[in-house]
């Protein structure tokens, strides 16, 4: 068990009022503590394949991606009675998207800059600091506008895991800050990968993607996994197929050192039972395959689920969403669901005939990519079960229900510099990295969507302005929209929507509680809870700052609390008479006493 270093909140105080806490808390190893309920007992793995419902542990808070709570203090009927109880200014600028964790009543939240803080989860007071000696050079070799993004990071053992823009794998001891060990998984200067999103722990491993600039060529393009314990490498699984392997003809001519920007940039779900880690993956560089060796090409593994075998990293199966033209990256969140399968035909575009209606399968659920289809597979198989397209979309013009083969709108795949098309959505997505949510309770899925579409151009491959995707394009709403922002409440077992919530402003991540609610807030600062039956808005606030990063909900003494943060707003070109404010901060509520 870990003996607590920390200084009490009285001195802390004290402190603060002479402008030395931050030397203190970072600097220095304050003497213990004798009270055993101050203490941050080690996460076991145990535990995080079933954590405490006061806890919030990773990203989704369960390996299944659900972004589900069974907490239920709050519910629909007190909702109304939600009071702020802190708030707190976040340590540095830049595109704010964290995650808080929760352990033993201590908050761990990534901002951006690689910087993480471990705060009081009740009161809101700073308990460490770490901020890592970044490079000066990073802006030269990594895409410069994700350099400051951190969206998650992990807990296990008594360390807390963060994945580094300087492409380290990082281990801080959770009560001090202090760093335990500092691995490497790429030379940023040789092999650049942006890592904006973190880790995932799973049966003792420590598993992580990235992006991956073009110029770091395929090997940026990797998944990883570590020993949680020393930082050593186990394994790591490249997402581009070379000589000699099982893929490496659906690229064509192109030389395996030409092929890159596969990258899987947000965080897997993981299956323990099947010991099966499942990633998303992302379009090629450039998009317009008439670039890459020709629109016929399937450029293995771009725009993919891929699961992979949890203790070697190989790839059990694969199962491609789409052979993308138009940056549709499909690399978001993954449902593991065990529910009853019954698609209805007549709600549902795509189905596979040898279905069984109602038999019970273990199923990889959502809306993976940035077209706004969810996506139903047979988890352990990959077989195709169903999909079915949510907002407007028109790049995939039908899916074989019997093999899952997509056929995209020949239409709009680029054959030339300086074709233009409307493609819908558009490159920032109908659905992005916000994360949606799935309730057990109501064996509901809840997304977070916008009505979007773009007029896209392919530029001249030799002579482009935008030097990853050789695409320009203007965004626009969807035909027959005035609203940017939606959340549907889509049924996992038929694949109905339940409800379908619009709103001018556009929508962000969510999350859904025992409580019969789901939490979510929009670009104009708006954040407020959800019937999950029905959609009616039971509770708002606003926080006058977009609401950028992911909602969760945790307990510290039978009290629960809710936690937002706030800083990046996307989308509000399309709505220009909202003007919110900026700055990163973060706001944990609770109810009345």
């Amino acid at each position: 068990m870990l003996a607590s270093r920390w200084p009490s909140f009285r001195f802390l105080s004290a402190c603060f009022a002479y402008g030395i806490v931050a030397a203190l808390v970072v600097a220095t190893a304050p003497p213990a503590l004798a009270q055993e309920p101050d203490r941050i007992r080690p996460v076991t793995d145990a535990e995080l394949l079933d954590p405490s419902p006061d806890e919030w542990l990773m990203w989704r808070r369960t390996l299944n991606g659900w972004g589900y709570s069974p907490l239920d203090q709050i519910d629909r009927d007190n909702v109304g009675s939600l009071r702020l109880v802190w708030s707190r200014a976040l340590a540095t600028d830049g595109r704010q998207q964290g995650t808080p964790l929760v352990r033993d009543g201590v908050m761990f939240m990534p901002n951006p800059q690689d910087t993480i803080q471990a705060i009081d989860a009740v009161t809101g007071d700073l308990i460490w600091e770490y901020r890592r000696d970044r490079p000066d050079d990073l802006g030269d070799y990594m895409i410069g506008s994700l350099i400051d993004t951190n969206r998650n990071i992990a807990i296990h053992g008594e360390l807390i895991f963060h994945t580094s823009m300087d492409d380290h794998l990082v281990a801080l001891d959770a009560e001090t800050g202090d760093v335990v060990w500092d691995t490497e998984i790429l030379d940023y200067t040789v092999n650049p990968a942006n890592q904006t999103s973190g880790p995932i722990v799973a049966n003792g491993k420590v598993y992580s993607g990235r992006s991956c600039d073009p110029r770091g060529g395929p090997h940026a393009c990797v998944i990883t996994a570590h020993d949680p314990a020393t930082g050593e490498e186990l394994w790591r699984t490249r997402l581009i197929p070379g000589p000699g392997e099982p893929g490496d003809e659906t690229w064509g001519d192109v030389p395996f050192e030409e092929r890159g920007h596969v990258g899987s940039w947000m965080v897997p779900s993981i299956d323990p039972e099947l010991n099966l880690v499942y990633v998303g993956t992302s379009v090629t560089s450039p998009a317009p395959k008439f670039m890459l060796g020709g629109a016929d090409l399937t450029h293995l593994y771009h725009n993919s689920t891929l699961a992979l075998n949890g203790d070697t990293g190989e790839i059990v199966w694969h199962y491609q969403h789409m052979n993308d033209h138009w940056d549709l990256d499909h690399p978001f969140e993954r449902l593991l669901v065990d529910t009853p399968v019954r698609p209805n035909a007549a709600a549902v575009s795509w189905i596979n005939p040898r279905i069984e209606p109602g038999e019970e399968r273990r199923v990889l659920t959502g809306i993976p990519g940035k077209t706004g289809i969810v996506y139903t597979l047979d988890r352990e198989t990959g077989e195709f079960l169903w999909a079915t397209p949510t907002i407007t979309q028109n790049v995939v013009s039908g899916i074989d229900g019997a093999t899952g083969q997509v056929t995209e709108n020949a239409e709009l795949i680029f054959t030339a510099s300086g074709q233009q098309v409307l493609a819908c959505p558009h490159a920032s997505g109908g659905k992005d990295w916000e994360a949606g949510a799935y309730s057990p309770r109501t064996n509901t899925m809840y997304m977070p969507l916008r009505n979007v579409c773009a007029r896209m151009m392919a530029e001249d491959p030799d002579n482009r302005t935008n030097r990853l995707y050789a695409i320009a394009w203007r965004s626009e709403l969807a035909p027959g929209y005035d609203d940017v922002g939606s959340v549907h409440a889509i049924s996992a077992e038929t694949g109905e929507t339940i409800w379908n919530y619009q709103q001018r402003a556009a929508t962000m991540a969510l999350a859904a509680t025992g409580g019969g609610l789901v939490f979510g807030g929009d670009v104009n600062g708006r954040f407020r809870a959800f019937d999950d039956t029905s959609g009616e808005i039971l509770w708002e606030i606003n926080l006058g700052t977009p609401v950028s990063g992911f909602p969760i909900t945790y307990a510290v003494d039978g009290r629960q609390y809710v936690a937002i943060s706030v800083g990046t707003g996307r989308f509000l070109d399309l709505t220009p008479e909202l003007r919110p404010s900026s700055g990163n901060n973060l706001f944990v509520f609770a109810l009345q006493n």
